[in-house]
């Protein structure tokens, strides 16, 4: 005679709601991917868009991924998710999605970049650009830190 095993208690963890987005990594990335994202937007918008080509791709990357970040954020914050797997599956695909965008942008201001580092534009705007760049980086190693370790998770 066999015992009967009790049911094997699942090992995926909760997703979290509330405060708790705040404590639990990946979740925690959220709000430094938007404040390094709206300083990207703020910074490239101080420069009164010089290259519209290259600089207006980073301030829609910019723009979109702060906003769907923000409801993504606010979604999680107020439980929409219902412990639902599925946002784990959006939420590893979007920030994947984010990272590869944003490394475009990255790349794309830092031309912008070297481009207005002889311009005719003041010392002012090539310092506007050189953070705006860094940041951009910065936001692009967020999204790809997020996106993998809600994978790996």
């Amino acid at each position: 005679m066999a015992s009967a095993c009790p049911p094997a208690a699942s090992t995926q963890p909760a997703l979290p709601s509330g405060p708790t987005v705040f404590k639990t990594i990946p979740y925690a990335f959220i709000l430094p991917e938007i404040l390094c994202g709206t300083w990207v937007w703020i910074l490239v918008a101080a420069t009164s868009v010089s290259f519209p080509l290259l600089q207006g791709w980073v301030m829609y990357v910019s723009l979109s991924s702060c906003l769907i970040s923000l409801l993504l954020l606010l979604s999680y914050l107020f439980g929409f998710h219902k412990n639902s797997e599925n946002w784990k599956v959006l939420d590893s695909l979007y920030h994947g999605a984010t990272a590869i965008l944003y490394m475009s942008a990255a790349v794309l201001q830092a031309n912008a970049t070297i481009r207005s580092e002889f311009g005719s534009n003041s010392p002012l705007h090539y310092q506007l650009n050189c953070a705006a760049s860094f940041f951009a980086f910065i936001t692009t190693f967020l999204y790809i830190l997020h996106a993998f370790s809600i994978y790996y998770q």
